[in-house]
């Protein structure tokens, strides 16, 4: 977990107690301790992050899914500051559907590509009207042939609006499934079936919850704060990031370093322990 003390000798020949690094896990895992401790580190950020939640603004699967298309490349704190202002003119499919595409624009400019999120969300919304009735489908196989959806936003979906279970392989879950050695994959529908795998199916939509959070959180892509991680002794990368405690917690983002979440509105579960909204576009 991270708890270390001074490493220096004293002159009476009593040794201090040294910095204590976790154990890593051996590099020639069995499969069965794979995912004993696969299940074992989602235990573990299930008790550190028990409000997990999708960190986009929603109100019904329609709101989720452009939410979702919107959020490629920037982040979901851009795409909540944004959504409002689209959602407050265009409420519904049919809305978005007959939309002018420079108004819209205009109001996506600020979560980038706007040009082309915003012929996604267009496209998706007279796709939605032509051949579902103006309703977000719930199946898969329905959802991927939307413009500018794939899996990963049909997982968010379908896990979130529609409580119908999925793995979000985005890019934190990808980097740290790796530095788990949950596996080698790189494509992320390959690292989608060997997660998968590891796990039963109910647990998914949780996991992904609980893995993309520390990504956000604790173990990030350049500098992992690893002196502050709550799974450190299940983890093989730990020490690629800082290990001593103090300047790891300088690392922390969000609730864990006591600044904003990324929702304008955040479930209750969030604000009850000690999380605080997203400023509005523009403000502060």
């Amino acid at each position: 977990m991270g708890e270390q003390s001074s490493g220096s000798s004293n002159k009476s020949g009593k040794a201090d107690k040294k910095e204590k690094a976790p154990v890593k896990p051996p590099v020639a895992e069995s499969r069965t301790a794979l995912v004993r401790r696969a299940r074992r580190i989602n235990r573990e950020l299930a008790e550190v992050y028990p409000y997990a939640h999708p960190e986009l603004d929603f109100e019904n699967p329609f709101q989720l899914l452009v939410a979702t298309v919107l959020s490629a490349q920037t982040t979901d704190l851009r795409v909540n500051q944004t959504t409002p202002a689209l959602f407050a003119k265009y409420p519904t499919p049919e809305d978005l559907a007959a939309a002018n595409p420079e108004e819209v624009e205009e109001i996506l400019r600020p979560c980038g590509f706007f040009r082309a999120k915003t012929k996604s969300v267009i496209g998706l919304s007279k796709a939605l009207v032509a051949e579902f009735g103006g309703e977000v489908p719930g199946k898969l196989e329905d959802l991927v042939k939307l413009p500018g959806v794939g899996r990963k936003t049909a997982f968010v979906v379908l896990g979130n609006a529609f409580g119908r279970p999925g793995i979000t392989v985005d890019t934190h879950f990808q980097r740290l499934v790796r530095r788990w050695r949950w596996t080698e994959e790189t494509d992320p529908d390959k690292i989608e079936a060997a997660v998968g795998a590891l796990f039963p199916k109910s647990d998914w939509t949780d996991l992904s919850h609980h893995v993309i959070w520390h990504g956000r959180r604790i173990c990030h892509a350049r500098k992992p704060a690893c002196g502050a991680c709550p799974i450190a002794p299940l983890c093989p990368a730990y020490g690629e990031g800082e290990t001593d405690p103090e300047k790891a917690k300088k690392l922390l983002k969000y609730e864990k370093g006591g600044f904003p979440g990324q929702r304008l509105k955040p479930p209750q579960a969030y604000l009850d322990a000690g999380g605080r909204p997203a400023p509005p576009l523009g403000a502060g």
